[in-house]
């Protein structure tokens, strides 16, 4: 038990009443499905958790739904005393948990860490009262002991609709709370912000936190909230709007066709409904059709202790916007997990957590933005700056200038050769080194490494000196010294 977890339970124990893991989660998700139930119209989503099969060799995560009828035997038989169960806020329509299949949000969690008795205070002195206030924090419906920190819940006392643009309208007031709650120094001993998803999945009430040995425990601290009361906490442009779940376009179809031909084509003529999925590797302008992608793998040195998962979340993004396969990036994933795992942090990075970032490999994440990713990774990301002109023009005026400076296109050749040195420059200080590590040091592409990986560049000479030779020479040297 750690000195975190005894002081809160001592402090919330004394105040308000302990809420057990069947009632907890049986009042969090009223409306679940009876087992054998199927609302073919999607029209009763079910709560969904993961559990660790402590029967299996593997111990592997499974998924599994939180019928209303059986839900006692089962958490007595899946969650109660498990090394790990996860579950998050939201009601899904089908099996998986995934943000596109997410129907209904029950309830808004926060994962706050690093939290002791004095932290523990100091969110009691901020929450409730005035939100104009300075400092002031909603109060929550229970607070979880996790283990080193708590997890915070604010249960709705109507369940919000998830159409797709409120997924968006709740993540915004997610983070804005977020920076909220975590200040360093006073409401956490950690002082890295971690930034999550709505879909964020949390260690359950009645489980057990593996890492420590604690049973996660749960406190009924205040009433349910309303979006307005939590919306009054934030920034009026972090507020969810209920009332607008869409923006329909007063444009008519012909309008529709004259503005847009290819949207027209594609989603009107053929009848393509999903996201259109960004060229990405089409604008790249290089011979690796990747370069995005590998320049994210590249950050992975910025990459602090509490968003190391996140960092692997947003390589799964990156490697479906750039069209990289899934094999691929489980193979890179694998790679970097051996280097995140020497990032220092009370929590250790699992194999579950690259499964669990491998769901991120999907369109539903085409909407998470450069300004995401930074919240999410705590990763400064370099806007690319054109003054206020169009990309057009941007590119138009860029190429006039580097005519002027290589004329004849004799930049292609410029590159070429930067490369081939750069291959050469690392081969000379790494001679035993293998094409897959100097990619990883230099961020070439590996057929790049390939084509120029035995070349000299021109005005390098490369000389065999024969152990005679070197010892002959070292003998003058030694020579003239005496001289």
């Amino acid at each position: 038990m750690t000195e975190n977890y005894r002081g809160c339970y001592e402090y919330l124990s004394a105040q308000y009443p302990e809420v057990g893991g069947y009632e907890f989660y049986k009042e969090l998700f009223p409306d679940n499905e009876n087992s054998g139930e199927r609302h073919t119209d999607f029209s009763h989503p079910n709560a969904v958790y993961l559990y660790r099969d402590e029967q299996s060799e593997d111990k592997k995560l499974r998924r599994r739904k939180m019928y209303n009828d059986t839900w006692e035997q089962d958490y007595m038989e899946f969650v109660e005393g498990n090394s790990l169960t996860l579950c998050s806020g939201l009601a899904y329509r089908r099996k998986e948990n995934r943000l596109e299949n997410a129907q209904r949000m029950y309830a808004l969690i926060f994962d706050l860490d690093g939290v002791g008795l004095a932290e523990l205070r100091n969110l009691f002195l901020r929450f409730g009262g005035d939100p104009e206030r300075v400092r002031r924090l909603p109060m929550p419906t229970f607070l979880v002991l996790s283990g080193t920190g708590l997890h915070i819940y604010y249960v709705f006392q109507q369940p919000i609709d998830l159409y797709p643009n409120i997924k968006i309208q709740l993540k915004s007031l997610k983070y804005d709370l977020t920076f909220r709650l975590w200040e360093y120094g006073s409401t956490s001993q950690v002082k890295a912000i971690q930034y999550q998803s709505i879909n964020q999945s949390f260690r359950m009430v009645g489980s057990i936190n593996d890492k420590h040995g604690t049973e996660l425990v749960a406190f009924r601290t205040g009433e349910r909230v309303t979006l307005d009361y939590l919306n009054a906490y934030a920034k009026p442009e972090n507020r969810v709007d209920v009332n607008k779940p869409f923006s329909p376009s007063k444009m008519t179809r012909a309008e529709a066709r004259e503005a847009y031909p290819e949207w027209y084509e594609r989603v009107v003529v053929r009848g393509e409904k999903g996201r259109k999925k960004w060229d990405i590797a089409g604008k790249v302008h290089g011979d690796d059709p990747y370069a995005l992608y590998h320049w994210w793998l590249r950050q992975i040195g910025e990459i602090k202790g509490g968003h190391r998962y996140f960092f692997l979340m947003c390589l799964a993004i990156y490697a479906y916007k750039c069209g990289v396969s899934k094999q691929q990036l489980r193979q890179d994933m694998k790679e970097a997990f051996d280097d995140l795992q020497m990032v220092k942090h009370e929590n250790a990075l699992t194999e579950e957590d690259i499964r669990s970032a491998l769901e991120a490999y999907d369109k539903e994440y085409y909407n998470f933005t450069i300004s995401d990713i930074e919240a999410l990774t705590d990763v400064r990301i370099e806007r690319n700056k054109r003054n206020g002109r169009s990309q057009k023009e941007h590119l138009k005026r860029a190429r006039a200038v580097q005519e002027v400076d290589y004329p004849g296109g004799t930049w292609r050749r410029k590159g070429a050769e930067e490369k081939k040195a750069q291959v050469y420059a690392w081969r000379q200080e790494h001679p035993e080194g293998r094409k897959a590590d100097c990619h990883r040091d230099t961020g070439l592409d590996p057929k790049t490494i390939c084509k120029w990986w035995d070349t000299v560049p021109e005005g390098h000479i490369t000389v065999k000196i024969r152990p005679s030779q070197a010892l002959s020479d070292l003998l003058v040297e030694e020579f003239k010294k005496g001289l």
